[in-house]
């Protein structure tokens, strides 16, 4: 299937066909199918580089590129007796008019199309380290192509990592990708609404509730305006489990009292969304519940008015910690006297106890998206520094300048265990605060703010 017009995928492949040098050729696998158990595969997903270039969801396909700007797509041939058992295939006949490729071939002819594809070329790009056993096709393929060099044949001399051009493509969203992302987030929004309310409602009603309950609201949500699939595994942690980053969604009860933090997303056409809401179960948060959201909150609208054409990624984190750390000392789970100002807290990294995390990624096609976070015009702008907690010497380079049309997320929290020298009243407090800022020309959109985010909103939504 293709989302958009197969023009799109054109001007991207011709784009990335321009970089690659007049004698090149780059191969683009898409993602093989993976068995779930004997009997069934886990349900499947493209590559997202093969998608961004051809648009094309059907597996055991590969896109070849030449320097000139041809293209070909090896992809399944029709088989109407496995259409009837595992659905439609498009294949090679029709691929060149529905995709808008130059030609097409059966994907059982990739070994026999490869080497001629290869020879008199110069280089052979591809993605390095992300399909198991590629490199040892492209080997088989050279080979053949040396086996005809007596004949006159050259065969390239150069191999290089094709995700090092796509990268920086894909770093800036396109109209059609932001519109996309926009309409997941959408999603993804109502998904939290609904499952905040699902929380209150079956609290009030005396009903048992469970992480999972909540995250099967999630679920349907997703699936109701038309979401493929979540795009990544939904955390519903509750009360201390909120305290465990990568938590997932399980058993435990969710309590009166307790706070529930959920970071879950779908993902739409291929693009994925990332939002983060913590939320008081019952729908009223505590005093010191209250404290230390609204200082979370706080972090994160700096982090907002950090985030801007011009400023670098690492802005919004700084910002993030300049005012997670003096919330840290006015709460007093930090103590002024043992670890000094805001300035000494931050120098020392006093706060990693409470936020052990980085503020951002990019955000596109896959949840952790692709792109350096280095400024690639400064790459050779190296310095060094001692990490204050493990001694480490860590390698500095400046931090990615931010353009228009860059995604990333924003994900400022606050993790609390019990400790002797916390105030009990704090205990088990897991707060995080996600959402996914397009880099706009005069700051940043907030692509995920439909669902509440202060308390006030949070508490009237519960109430409804």
């Amino acid at each position: 299937m293709t989302t958009h017009s197969t023009s799109l995928y054109a001007q991207r492949r011709a784009k990335l066909a321009a970089q690659l040098g007049a004698d090149a050729v780059a191969i683009i696998p898409t993602a093989p199918e993976q068995a779930r158990n004997r009997d069934s595969d886990f349900p499947y997903r493209h590559d997202s580089y093969f998608y961004y270039l051809t648009g094309f969801s059907e597996p055991h396909a590969w896109l070849v590129i030449d320097g000139q700007g041809r293209s070909s797509l090896f992809c399944q041939p029709k088989d109407l007796e496995r259409e009837i058992w595992d659905g439609y295939r498009l294949g090679p006949d029709a691929a060149p008019k529905a995709l808008g490729v130059d030609a097409a071939f059966s994907a059982s002819d990739l070994d026999s199309q490869l080497p001629k594809l290869l020879e008199n070329q110069h280089t052979v790009w591809y993605p390095f380290a992300t399909h198991k056993g590629l490199e040892t096709r492209v080997d088989g393929w050279l080979n053949s192509v040396r086996a005809r060099v007596r004949f006159g044949a050259i065969c390239p001399s150069h191999q290089r990592d094709v995700c090092a051009v796509l990268d920086e493509m894909r770093l800036i969203k396109d109209v059609h990708e932001q519109d996309t992302m926009r309409r997941a987030a959408r999603i993804s929004a109502q998904a939290h609404i609904r499952a905040m309310q699902t929380s209150a409602h079956m609290l009030r009603a005396g009903q048992d509730v469970r992480e999972y309950h909540l995250e099967a609201e999630l679920l349907h949500e997703f699936r109701k305006h038309g979401s493929q699939f979540p795009a990544y595994t939904s955390i519903v942690a509750a009360g201390a489990n909120a305290c465990v980053l990568h938590y997932r969604a399980d058993t435990a009860p969710v309590r009166s009292g307790d706070l529930v933090l959920i970071d879950a997303g779908c993902e739409l056409d291929g693009y994925a969304s990332d939002i983060t809401r913590t939320f008081p179960a019952n729908g009223v948060f505590s005093p010191a519940q209250r404290d230390v959201y609204n200082l979370v909150l706080a972090s994160q609208e700096a982090s907002i008015a950090a985030t801007r054409p011009g400023a670098r990624f690492i802005d919004p984190h700084e910002a993030v910690v300049n005012v997670l750390s003096q919330g840290l000392l006015d709460l007093g789970l930090l103590n002024a006297k043992q670890h000094g100002t805001v300035d000494d807290v931050i120098e020392k990294r006093a706060y990693f106890r409470y936020y052990m995390h980085r503020t951002s990624h990019w955000l596109g096609m896959d949840v952790h998206d692709c792109g350096s976070y280095v400024e690639p015009s400064e790459l050779g702008q190296v310095s060094t520094r001692q990490d204050p907690l493990s001694g480490e010497t860590i390698t500095n380079r400046p931090s990615r300048i931010l353009r228009e049309g860059m995604v990333l997320t924003l994900e400022p929290g606050l993790y609390i265990r019990p400790a002797d020298d916390v105030p009990e009243a704090f205990w088990n407090i897991g707060i995080r605060v996600e959402d996914d800022a397009l880099v706009t020309a005069n700051g940043c959109e907030l692509m995920s703010r439909d669902v509440p985010v202060s308390v006030a909103e949070i508490e009237a939504l519960m109430r409804s």
